[in-house]
């Protein structure tokens, strides 16, 4: 009894190399927390008043109550996406004892936020083309929330079961399942032939595409930059567990605190922005006459744009075999087009040469964006999304690309950025909303996946050689993703690239923990699908019942 209980006490006494995750937060910081989550929210209502006032468009207690609501659903989906996969980006810093874990998830957080603020918005709106057209078209109406709402739900609730087993899973993957199993359910309930056909699968393959080749960019990048790094960089301490809580050598932490910057950096420029383009959707539904249309344009952009329109409105007028007999019709008949994904057709091109027409004259009478009336607001800005999505596949479809000259390819291009200019765009106030969500999600409820990462993916402690060379290859693949517009996933590539790493350093794999990650990430798209298609029916089948 005496060897067995001196065992225990010589146990307890041993120098543990792993980090200490319990410490105790300062009374100061829950304030600090708790202030900053407050002036955010309030700033995001100020904004939303203050936009709403500006343009005439008044709106009731209940409408701006259901606004606040969506709102704080799609910034907690932001606010789970920074504990969920951000805790990757500070696992590597914490276990080789870079950072204390305290100032690491300040540390990252901050970058999470800048990384958000400086983003450039293109991952915002490749979200939102995998949307059901219809349901993008008429996202005011009771379908267009339930799928908004349904959407949010089921990826916070499929991201939160897989933290509180504490494995790492893709939040983007999570989403992109949300979305199709919302246009699935919009498909069968409209009782369409094809159930595919309610959300833009081109885009989706595009994007699953990305996501599948995450993990393996992150095993097989990180191995091989580790095994040059042993090649080249003979520095043994680089690939040895760190001795006891001893820091790494100052210029071993420079790089792996920069790594682990850049990661942090470049999920919040990529991540942060599939939040962005949700709060625009529901933006557009609840206060359409604030945010449809980019009113900031100046009045003096409106020449060059009627006549971009104009010059795209004679390409596509030069190719075409007839036009529809009116308005009305040209739209439905591009709206068939974009659904179906089939654009080269030359009645599609006599359509798409009435509606651009019918635009820019619009406009132009109007004198700017700006000066768009509210009851003209949203016919205008679904026929310009029309326009801008229908002319993108035009762009890339090579039957057409045979058909128009290369000036008039170049035409359509420039066409369709005067298009997004006008519609696609980000008030400054979401991006902050949105990064301080990402940001402050960040400093909670990250340690369940920091030890998955650091403690239960390779057999051995993680090393300084490890650590650096899978952030290096995360932040390369984010950045290089975000340049792109690709969401790809955060998660996937470091926890991958750990992985990798341990594999290249000599040290085997849990088994157990790769297949119960692998097993989430399977099971992601499918669970994700049945959730939101599940919650889109319930909400639009209570919308209906209560009367919207």
């Amino acid at each position: 009894m005496a060897t067995s209980t001196l065992t225990v006490e010589a146990i307890d006494r041993a120098p543990r190399s792993g980090p200490r995750l319990d410490h105790d937060l300062h009374p100061a910081g829950r304030w600090i927390f708790l202030a900053v989550l407050v002036g955010g929210l309030a700033y995001a209502g100020f904004s939303i008043v203050v936009d709403t006032a500006q343009v005439g468009e008044s709106m009731a207690v209940g409408a701006f109550a259901f606004l606040a609501l969506a709102l704080l659903i799609a910034l907690g989906f932001e606010f789970v996406n920074g504990f969920h996969d951000t805790a990757n980006a500070v696992a590597t810093v914490i276990y080789t004892h870079a950072m204390p874990a305290p100032l690491a998830v300040v540390w990252s957080g901050f970058f999470n936020f800048l990384g958000v603020i400086l983003s450039s918005g293109a991952v915002a709106y490749s979200i939102v083309t995998l949307l059901p057209v219809d349901l993008i078209l008429h996202v005011g109406s009771a379908g267009g929330f339930a799928m908004i709402f349904a959407l949010l739900l089921a990826a916070i609730l499929w991201n939160l079961a897989t933290w509180f087993v504490g494995l790492p899973n893709s939040s983007s993957h999570a989403l992109i399942g949300s979305i199709l199993g919302v246009g699935l359910a919009n498909q069968l309930i409209t009782g369409g032939p094809d159930g595919t056909s309610g959300v833009d699968m081109a885009q989706v393959w595009k994007v699953l595409s990305a996501l599948a080749f995450s993990p393996l960019i992150g095993f097989a990048g990180a191995l091989l930059l580790l095994l040059v790094m042993k090649r080249f960089l003979r520095d043994r301490k680089l690939y040895e567990a760190p001795e006891g809580n001893t820091p790494p050598p100052r210029g071993i932490r420079a790089l792996l605190i920069g790594t682990c910057t850049a990661v942090s950096f470049a999920h919040g420029s990529n991540d942060g922005q599939k939040g962005m383009g949700l709060i625009m959707l529901i933006l557009i539904g609840c206060a359409p006459t604030a945010y449809a249309l980019n009113r900031t344009m100046p009045e003096s952009a409106t020449p060059a744009f009627v006549q971009t329109a104009r010059a795209a409105s004679a390409a596509y007028g030069a190719h075409a075999n007839g036009a529809p007999a009116t308005i009305d019709a040209a739209r439905a008949a591009v709206t068939g087009a974009l659904k179906a994904k089939q654009v080269s057709d030359p009645f599609v091109y006599g359509a798409l040469a009435s509606l651009s027409d019918d635009v820019s004259t619009r406009i132009a009478g109007y004198g700017s964006l700006g000066k768009v009336p509210a009851a003209a607001t949203s016919n205008l800005r679904n026929d310009m999304y029309l326009v801008l999505d229908t002319t993108k596949l035009v762009v890339a479809d090579k039957r057409a690309q045979s058909r128009f000259t290369a000036q008039e390819i170049t035409t359509l291009k420039s066409y369709g950025g005067q298009l997004e200019k006008g519609t696609r765009y980000i008030p400054i106030w979401v991006k902050v909303t949105v990064a301080l969500a990402l940001g402050l999600g960040t400093m909670v409820g990250w340690k369940r996946i920091v030890v998955t990462v650091g403690e239960r993916i390779g057999k051995t402690h993680l090393t300084y050689g490890m650590g650096a060379s899978a952030e290096l290859v995360a932040a390369a693949t984010i950045m290089m993703a975000d340049r792109f517009g690709l969401p790809v996933s955060t998660t996937h590539i470091l926890s991958s690239g750990v992985a990798g790493a341990s594999v290249a350093n000599g040290g085997g794999l849990q088994r157990r923990t790769i297949l119960n990650m692998a097993l989430a990430w399977i099971m992601t798209l499918p669970v994700a699908m049945l959730l939101s298609g599940g919650l889109y029916w319930m909400l639009l089948m209570l919308a209906r019942t209560l009367g919207y």
